[in-house]
């Protein structure tokens, strides 16, 4: 922000003199240190006192709204200066600066004191008067789009894009034409229209390919497509067929990261239809790391997401302590709720409820009206469940999955939970609810859900009722189906849960044979992702095995691993109990309870002896497998959903001031 002197055609006057110096000790004021923001603002209010020309006035009231709002949580006067600057600028001619940016910035603040309506109606009507430049209609454009989005009114915010693309064309703005319909593509993968992402993908890919000259501008271009290509692929579940495109992907990233990689103020400084950018570089980085994470928690390789998340977050640390953008919360948010399923997978599940606190302390801390926790709040309410059901508190994990299921809009988020609900169902024998949520899903066209690995694990759920109903035939039908979408897109984690339940079926009806070829395989994925549970599983099986094989020394080592992960969940399930955040299983409503550091929550544990976890591990370790197949949403679509479409970000707003330094020279009367 700069508060820059304007001159006049008469600058001799005692009259400009005067704003002159108010301006220049408004200025000074500002960029004192530390500010000294009452004085600035007397000095710029001192003006009025003048009975300035209306163009004069009503830059006044926009500079005041500009320090208000940046420095001081006065919104009331700031509201009443940016209203008073728009009354004025709107009917003037040759007075776009000033008319656009009071429009912008009064939508912003309608949004921050959640008058959405006023400040889309406000947004249209500068669009309406922005038609003769193109740079401010484009920028409206976006804004009024992203406000739509934010509201779930995605037609509305697609038609708006489209609008967008068209106008660039019509400019001759190539670069600003692909970034309108990449946020278009960005759109219709919320709304699942995937046909048409497709086709919106293959026409940005072409020009980016053969009508961007600007080898910068290109690489941008082509990070942004890849992030959109990348996640389309993971909302289907298609981990395997992605591979390339994420290795592209994460090239790219690092060509833009290298030292001698110009700054974006170079890239997009010079022409005003080039001054937008999607997100600035270092928020790309840590995209990039959250979509490879992403990837490797569906592809079943904990390790990696481990290791990826934590890179991601020491990142996000060093950019929230330079600028804490509310976007690097949304990262944050989503990485934890990775993170989370991971630690589950592996048996960690205290370590996995400090670090849900952590995710809802990140949305409650996130602003005052709490649009991050009103986005994440049916997720955190799955995550609950998903430990509330891997830790044998089925009531508080139903009652959280049926919260989720509430709340949620996101399909494949209520298939997930109701999939949950129907393990939690089958292992307290209730066959009716049982009955009715596998009717409900498969009713819902369920063959429509895009996702592979949803529909993997809904075909997996039948597998498992058909074998606990001893339909062993029907069992093996569903799980071979399991196998086959599953190993198509290497989706390991859904293949082990399924060779070891097929395992199973196999020593039901005395098959020792097949009942080893399966579980071999099993153990071997459940090793290399690290799944405790199927491991824990699978040893139970293997210990059986053995022992009709009269295989004593086998039977042994199986039978003794099979104790050390028993062991392990036992002591990791009194962990639990213990701890400080697992009042958490109790939150059903409003914002999620915070942490009571002196009242541990107290709860009785399913604890279960070395000599008898044998005979029902198979059966638990089976549920909370099941439970923690894939995430819990496609995380692309999630990100996708919150992902900024004004994303003039950085350019726009630093050369905005750039641009005021010399038009306010020209434009003061």
């Amino acid at each position: 922000m700069s508060l820059q002197t304007v001159g006049s055609n008469n600058a001799t006057t005692s009259q400009d003199a005067c704003y002159i110096s108010l301006l220049g000790l408004a200025e000074y004021f500002r960029t004192s240190q530390p500010p000294n923001i009452k004085k600035c603002i007397q000095c710029l209010q001192a003006l009025f006192t003048f009975q300035p020309p209306s163009k004069v006035e009503a830059r006044t009231h926009l500079q005041l709204g500009q320090i208000l709002m940046a420095y001081t949580n006065n919104t009331d006067m700031a509201r009443t200066h940016l209203e008073g600057a728009w009354k004025l600028s709107e009917p003037l001619l040759n007075f776009d600066d000033v008319k656009f940016d009071t429009a912008s910035l009064l939508a912003e603040l309608y949004l921050q004191i959640d008058q959405n309506s006023t400040s889309k109606a406000i947004l249209r009507k500068a669009i309406e008067l922005s038609l003769n430049n193109v740079y401010w209609h484009c920028k409206l454009l976006l804004q009024l789009a992203q406000l739509h989005a934010n509201d779930r009114e995605y037609n509305l915010a697609s038609e708006l894009l489209a609008v967008g693309a068209e106008s660039a064309e019509e400019a001759g703005a190539t670069y600003l034409k692909v970034l309108f319909l990449l946020s278009r593509a960005m759109i219709l993968m919320i709304e699942r229209k995937t046909n048409d992402v497709l086709a919106l993908l293959n026409s940005a890919g072409a020009i980016i390919d053969n009508h961007i000259n600007n080898p910068h501008q290109k690489e941008y271009l082509k990070v942004f497509f890849l992030v959109l290509q990348v996640c389309y692929y993971l909302a289907l579940g298609q981990v395997k067929t992605v591979k390339p495109s994420l290795k592209q992907l994460q090239m790219s990233i690092q060509t833009i990261m290298a030292p001698n990689w110009p700054t974006d103020e170079v890239i997009f400084g010079q022409n005003p239809l080039e001054m937008f950018v999607w997100l600035p570089k270092e928020q790309l980085y840590v995209l990039v790391y959250l979509v490879t994470v992403s990837h490797s928690m569906m592809a079943g390789y904990m390790d990696k997401a481990q290791k990826y998340t934590e890179k991601a977050l020491t990142q996000i640390e060093k950019l929230k302590a330079q600028d804490d953008k509310c976007i690097l919360s949304v990262f944050k948010v989503i990485l934890l709720e990775h993170i989370v399923m991971c630690r589950m997978v592996m048996g960690n599940r205290e370590l996995a409820i400090r670090e849900i606190a952590a995710a809802r302390d990140v949305c409650l801390s996130s602003g005052p009206n709490g649009q991050l926790l009103k986005r994440h709040a049916a997720q955190l309410h799955c995550l609950v469940g998903l430990y509330a059901m891997s830790t044998s508190f089925f009531e508080h994990a139903e009652n959280q999955f049926l919260t989720c299921v509430n709340e949620t809009t996101e399909r494949d988020l209520k298939l997930f939970a109701k999939l949950n609900l129907a393990i939690i169902y089958l292992r307290t024998k209730r066959d009716q609810d049982l009955k009715q949520i596998l009717d409900a899903v498969s009713t819902e066209n369920t063959h429509t859900y895009s996702s592979q690995a949803l529909m993997g694990g809904f075909y997996y759920v039948q597998g498992l009722h058909a074998f606990h109903k001893a339909s062993f035939h029907e069992a093996k039908r569903f799980l071979r189906e399991t196998l086959k979408m599953a190993n198509a897109e290497d989706l390991n984690r859904l293949t082990s849960c399924s060779l070891v339940l097929l395992s199973h079926v196999f020593l039901s009806i005395s098959n020792s044979k097949e009942s080893m070829n399966m579980v071999t395989p099993a153990m071997q994925l459940a090793s290399k992702i690290p799944d405790i549970h199927v491991q824990l599983w699978g040893s139970a099986i293997l210990k059986d095995l053995h022992r009709m094989s009269k295989d004593a020394q086998h039977e042994k080592e199986a039978l003794a691993n099979h104790v050390k992960y028993s062991e392990n969940l036992i002591a990791d399930q009194l962990k639990c109990v213990q701890s400080i955040h697992h009042n958490l299983i109790d939150w059903l409503k409003g914002p999620p309870p915070p942490t009571n550091a002196t009242a541990p929550a107290i709860a009785i544990i399913n604890t279960a002896s070395s000599n008898n976890v044998a005979t029902t591990a198979a059966q638990s370790a089976s549920t909370q497998a099941t439970a923690l197949m894939s995430p819990i949403v496609s995380q692309s679509a999630q990100y996708t959903n919150q992902s900024p479409l004004n994303a003039t970000n950085t350019m726009q707003q630093h050369h905005n001031f750039q641009q005021h330094q010399t038009h306010h020279q020209q434009s003061y009367y």
